[in-house]
């Protein structure tokens, strides 16, 4: 087995959540230094995980340090010339945050450098890790909901920010079947201007290529799954997301914030359910170590590899397209993609924020 050299831009939050999954993983990874333009937030980090070496430029520390692998936790808006910076230093694999990108053609791009650089990519779609989706699809391999019909993926968070993540999960729960079509609707105007633009919410239809069909909402109108009051800064709301599989004996359901439940060929007619929180500490330290795994070619493919990702971002995307175009899309998308879709949602959606009052 392989040891390999990492460097991290971005030591917020999330960014620590990495360095926690590379660290736990020393065997198989050297964490060497940490990057952000907030020097107190690098150093803070650095002396958290016991790193060296600490940068406020990321051309500097990679072209210093020449790692195997750039891992980056940053906001949406810087995607490609991150990417970019990776593949001029020679990088073997980059690691980095939801969503891919905010446009279609900055996916595209980043999608067909790495492949043309010959770079590994992953997306931190990591809660299929948590204890609780896995024990949901083990019900689901083991056959013990039948043969699965419909998939219900919702998040009250916007569709940036979460629905990713849950048609992420859509196509893993369905062994990576492809999107074939997706018919969307779209509303509100108020997280257009958040770090993760989006509408206030969107409701999808979908088809995947084995004929499951799937429903997604994303947004302030989605289901409550997880009990209590939730604003938008409490845990409680970032956490209320959750999957539905529906089969032809029973159904089973895992939720972010509430763990899972499932009625199934074996439950004789009761409700089986068990404990599975959101827990990033557990999760990226698995999704870390798969990486390691996919470099060695111990893995066919990595769970959150740049295929599954990018056709899960170009179905939240189509979602758009379809609301804005009034019609049903079919994927993937056979021409040049269009690199407006937020702008055009800023225009033609009413201009109405349906959080309000939430």
């Amino acid at each position: 087995m392989s040891r390999y050299s990492v460097a991290i831009a971005g030591c917020g939050p999330r960014g620590a959540y990495h360095a926690e999954g590379f660290t736990k993983n020393a065997d198989r990874f050297d964490l060497r230094a940490v990057c952000d333009l907030n020097a107190e937030r690098a150093r803070a980090m650095a002396e958290r995980f016991s790193i060296t070496n600490v940068y406020d430029d990321v051309d500097r520390m990679l072209a210093s340090e020449k790692p195997d692998i750039f891992c980056f936790a940053t906001l949406p808006e810087v995607r490609l010339p991150l990417v970019e910076l990776g593949i001029k230093h020679g990088v073997k694999a980059i690691a980095l945050e939801k969503p891919l990108a905010t446009e279609l053609p900055e996916a595209l791009a980043i999608m067909k450098a790495c492949k043309d650089a010959d770079i590994r990519l992953i997306v931190s779609h990591q809660q299929k890790y948590g204890k609780a989706w896995r024990t949901v699809k083990d019900l689901i391999e083991a056959g013990e909901i039948g043969e699965v019909t419909k998939i219900h993926a919702t998040a009250r968070a916007w569709l940036s920010q979460l629905g990713t993540h849950i048609m992420d999960y859509m196509l893993w729960f369905n062994d990576r079947s492809p999107v074939k079509w997706v018919v969307g609707q779209a509303i509100g105007t108020g997280m257009l201007s958040d770090s993760h633009p989006a509408a206030d919410y969107v409701i999808g239809s979908l088809e995947f290529a084995n004929g499951v069909r799937g429903i997604i909402e994303c947004g302030a109108h989605a289901p409550h799954f997880v009990p209590g009051d939730n604003p938008l800064l409490d845990i409680k709301f970032w956490t209320d997301s959750a999957l539905t599989i529906h089969g032809t004996h029973g159904y089973a359901r895992v939720t972010t914030g509430n763990g899972w439940q499932a009625f199934t060929r074996s439950s004789k007619g009761e409700m089986l359910s068990g404990d599975g929180f959101f827990d990033p500490s557990y999760e990226q330290p698995l999704y870390i170590r798969d990486l390691a795994d996919w470099l060695d070619g111990q893995i066919e493919n990595h769970p959150c590899d740049s295929e599954i990702s990018y056709h899960g971002f170009e179905a939240v995307m189509a979602l758009y397209m379809s609301a804005l175009d009034h019609r049903r899309v079919a994927l993937p998308l056979e021409f040049d993609p269009p690199g407006d879709l937020i702008a055009r949602l800023g225009k033609e959606l009413p201009q109405n924020n349906e959080y309000a009052g939430q």
